[in-house]
């Protein structure tokens, strides 16, 4: 009878532990599965607003605070723009002083907890950049799709898809530059967008599924005069573009892409996100478990690339912890001819063109002239 009760307990330990094992990585998964859109990624820290000045502001000392370039700075209820370290400036030990190029919403004041971001531009291409557009609905799977369509005389079309912890405001940043180009640019909200349906288990995929409402963008360009397309994905939505380009019925039609942090290997992100919410080690292969389980991801593979046959560039910086470069220049290298890999450094996830605009517009540029 000992032996039985003893037996029976161990048992119960045992049953108890593995289903704490499976709760625990259910909810580690969902640093990935349910990342909001516009909202700060679990790798991105809170830093704190020390003091602003004139053209200035201090914030904490941290290695993102010190990344070069021209960053959005978002609070809650608040955005602002920053531009680069003002070296000589004065400041305390464990404060960097960057430009204040503008506030756009809301006030940055001493105490205020903020957090760099890719995203430069609020509102809409109209509010934000003084380009005319359009609000169309997309039919896609789920339903309508809101997208922004800037026109252009050009018959490719640029069609942008942002990434994780993104909104179609983000790919805003180069919105300019492809007017400039007279490109006709249909910047997409997709399945868990705000506007947009939700996907049916309300989980992001990480572009397994999600990639269906770039293909619906895609059959939308083609049956409203484009000749041509181009994907300008960042992240997940890099993912999506590449999937698109091997998926589509409509492939024929993709012209060439551009892959701002592509998103390359689902798992290694999924527990670079897990990580960053102090998921312990032991945890983190669980977490990849229970993200396959709930959302039938596939192994982990480069999505789309051993059927890329277009002209493909890609931004990608050694500083990404969150899809590590080194996939990339992977791919690059399995493609030479086909990829171009520039090679951003210091810059953080999804945002290459902030680290150097200039840079990141001339190459965009060249990679796009044949393809006009």
């Amino acid at each position: 009878m000992r032996t039985v009760k003893a037996t029976a307990a161990a048992v119960t330990v045992a049953l108890a532990a593995g289903a704490a094992s499976v709760a625990a990585g259910r909810f580690a998964s969902d640093a990935a599965l349910k990342t909001p859109p516009g909202r700060p990624l679990p790798t991105e820290p809170r830093l704190t607003v020390h003091a602003t000045a004139a053209g200035q502001i201090a914030l904490t000392r941290d290695l993102a605070a010190l990344r070069p370039g021209t960053y959005g700075l978002s609070g809650d209820g608040t955005h602002g723009v920053v531009g680069p370290v003002l070296d000589t400036a004065t400041h305390s030990a464990d404060t960097v002083v960057r430009r204040l190029e503008r506030v756009t919403h809301g006030a940055l004041d001493p105490g205020d907890k903020v957090w760099l971001t890719p995203n430069v531009h609020i509102g809409n291409p109209s509010t934000a950049l003084g380009l005319d557009h359009t609000d169309v609905d997309i039919p896609g799977e789920l339903g309508s799709l809101p997208a922004w369509f800037v026109p252009g005389v050009r018959n490719t079309w640029v069609i942008t898809v942002h990434g994780l912890g993104a909104t179609r405001e983000h790919p805003m940043n180069v919105m300019e530059f492809l007017h400039r180009q007279r490109f006709p640019v249909l910047d997409l909200a997709y399945r868990g967008d705000r506007g947009a349906p939700r996907s049916p288990d309300g989980l992001n995929h990480l572009g397994e599924t999600e990639w269906r409402d770039v293909d619906a963008a895609i059959r939308y360009a083609v049956n409203h005069g484009a000749r041509h397309v181009v994907l300008h994905g960042w992240s997940t939505g890099a993912t999506m573009a590449l999937r698109a380009a091997a998926h589509s019925a409509l492939r024929e039609s993709i012209s060439g892409l551009v892959l701002d942090s592509p998103v390359l290997s689902w798992a290694t992100t999924l527990r670079a996100l897990a990580s960053a919410r102090r998921t312990p080690g032991a945890l983190l292969p669980l977490a990849v478990r229970a993200a396959q389980g709930r959302t039938g991801l596939e192994r982990d593979r480069t999505a789309g690339a051993a059927q890329l046959t277009v002209p493909t560039l890609i931004f990608h910086g050694p500083d990404d912890t969150l899809a590590p470069w080194e996939y990339s220049r992977r791919l690059a290298d399995a493609h030479p001819g086909l990829i171009a890999l520039r090679t951003v450094p210091q810059a953080g996830h999804g945002a290459m063109w902030n680290a150097d605009p200039k840079a990141y517009e001339e190459a965009l540029r060249r990679f796009l002239t044949p393809l006009m």
